[in-house]
């Protein structure tokens, strides 16, 4: 009897600050065969003016390239496509108009991914598609950013994303398209002084092998091959030779070199400028192009062993840990909190499976981070320290969404503070923030004595709280005037809420 294969096709897209990429690949069994590979160049950076917004142009550019991207995605499912925005969708003020307008062509989430967030992916690329397991440098140069990460087998262990790429490089050191020794001496020595903060570390670290992935990596090693070395090793001798040459044209337009493509020579100089302070900065004896990065990451995290859901835990558990957190009061709220809104997501149009589940489990596990900075306005610390620390396998809304979670979790609703979200729609934060009051409050006696059986029901904004146990409030005075203080506050809000407590 022949055993029936368990087959999915699943899609990544990287949003880069030059180019838009999409690698598909089928998952048979636990193998991941990539299938194809879609690249577009969109150069969104160069759209970005002094303001920090998107232009029209860039806009458009990047909706073209999501229309054909989308074409081949017909047929996918919501939970098989992962598109993550990098350097300059971060920068953008007004990116949610390009994720809003992005959503009538391309109907899949886009998460904005923070630039650390972006290394640990990149290096789970390269680390899935080398077969080297010892300690792997690997640099990544993008439009806007470059990554730099350190670890061994699919761990990272010391990662970087700074602020220099060869797209605002162009723009900064070879502004008209001029090319000159010294405009070289001052893109390499602008890059060196990023890189200075953290040499120290990386050198210390060490690596048995570098890699260096993407497009602007993956350019130079093809000039190099087309100057003679043969072997695509990138060296810094090998560099400053090519900055040699091509500080003989005049500008950037003159450029004539075997392997470099039209549309990669306009931002090829600033490229090799950051390429070459890296690796002088780091003492980098060689670097190997590596096919693997973000998409690749993207897609091998997708893969059902490689589960995102575990990394969150995990993420969410170790900042628990270090800011002291009563790990059993936690999970105590965490249990009321999924156990409401079990009880109450038909009525509020949420699926058992949304992520939002997963959210308000992480927002009652995290809520008191910010005890440990101090007990006065904690919630706005638990929100500081949300949105503001580095937690792997979040993107930039899910950390955002915590931090407004834990940001109203009591006190005041002032709901005009509320970000608006691209991935969530308002109404269903505002339920989630509703649901963790009621079980932060309900269990604000931190005392052993278990709660009686509670359920939860909605008609509208008027919420009602019934208690199984007729004598539970008079027996509990201090809770009776905590919810009566609530009341008020969600009065305030335009909201209702009432408890029964049933014969």
């Amino acid at each position: 009897m022949t055993q029936t294969q368990d087959i999915r096709d699943v899609a990544a897209i990287d949003l880069g600050s030059n180019s838009f990429h999409m690698v598909v690949a089928r998952v048979v069994d636990q193998d991941l065969q990539l299938v194809s590979r879609h690249k577009q160049r969109v150069r969104l950076a160069a759209g970005l003016d002094g303001q920090k917004n998107l232009d029209n142009a860039s806009i458009e550019r990047g909706l073209e390239c999501l229309t054909m991207f989308a074409e081949r995605l017909q047929g996918f499912a919501e939970e098989n496509v992962r598109i993550a925005a990098t350097h300059t969708l971060r920068q953008a003020n007004n990116s949610h108009i390009f994720l809003q307008r992005a959503r009538d062509v391309l109907p899949f989430p886009i998460e904005i991914i923070p630039g650390i967030e972006e290394a640990r992916l990149i290096y789970l690329g390269v680390a899935h598609t080398q077969p080297e397991s010892g300690a792997k440098l690997v640099v990544d140069i993008g439009g806007g950013s470059t990554e730099m990460i350190i670890g061994s087998g699919f761990e990272p262990d010391l990662i970087n994303s700074k602020q220099m790429g060869c797209v605002s490089y162009t723009s900064h050191y070879f502004a008209n398209g001029k090319l000159s020794k010294k405009n070289f001496a001052k893109a390499t020595l602008a890059a060196e002084q990023k890189m200075e903060s953290l040499a120290h570390r990386y050198k210390k670290k060490g690596w048995d092998v570098a890699f260096g992935s993407s497009g602007t990596i993956k350019a130079i090693r093809e000039v190099l091959i087309g100057l003679g070395f043969e072997d695509g090793i990138i060296t810094t001798e090998r560099l400053d030779k090519l900055i040699t040459v091509l500080s003989e044209w005049d500008t950037i337009d003159d450029i004539e070199l075997e392997g470099l493509t039209a549309e990669r020579k306009p931002v090829f100089a600033a490229g090799v400028a950051i390429l070459s302070a890296i690796l002088h900065s780091l003492k980098v004896s060689e670097m190997h192009f590596s096919e693997g990065a973000l998409r690749e990451g993207l897609l091998f995290e997708m893969e059902d062993s490689f589960k995102r859901s575990d990394i969150r835990m995990r993420t969410t558990e170790n900042l628990a840990n270090k800011h002291l957190v009563d790990l059993e009061h936690a999970a105590k709220i965490k249990g009321h909190a999924t156990e409401f809104l079990h009880q109450v997501h038909k009525d509020l149009g949420i699926k058992k499976s949304s992520e939002l589940f997963d959210l308000l489990e992480w927002s009652a596990l995290l809520h008191e981070v910010g005890l440990s900075i101090s007990l006065q306005a904690f919630h706005r610390h638990s929100a500081y320290i949300l949105r503001n620390t580095y937690m792997p396998g979040f993107n930039r809304e899910q950390q955002r969404v915590l931090a407004m979670l834990v940001r109203f979790q009591r006190k005041a609703l002032k709901l005009h503070e509320m970000e608006e979200f691209a991935l969530f729609k308002k109404k269903d934060i505002v339920s989630l923030i509703r649901i963790l009051r009621l079980a932060i409050l309900l269990n604000g006696q931190r005392n052993d004595e278990p709660l009686p059986s509670l359920s939860l029901s909605i008609d509208g904004d008027k919420w009602t709280l019934t208690s199984q146990d007729e004598n539970w409030l008079e027996s509990n005075k201090l809770l009776d005037a905590d919810l009566a203080s609530e009341q008020e506050y969600w009065r305030s809000a335009g909201w209702e809420l009432s408890f029964t407590q049933s014969e």
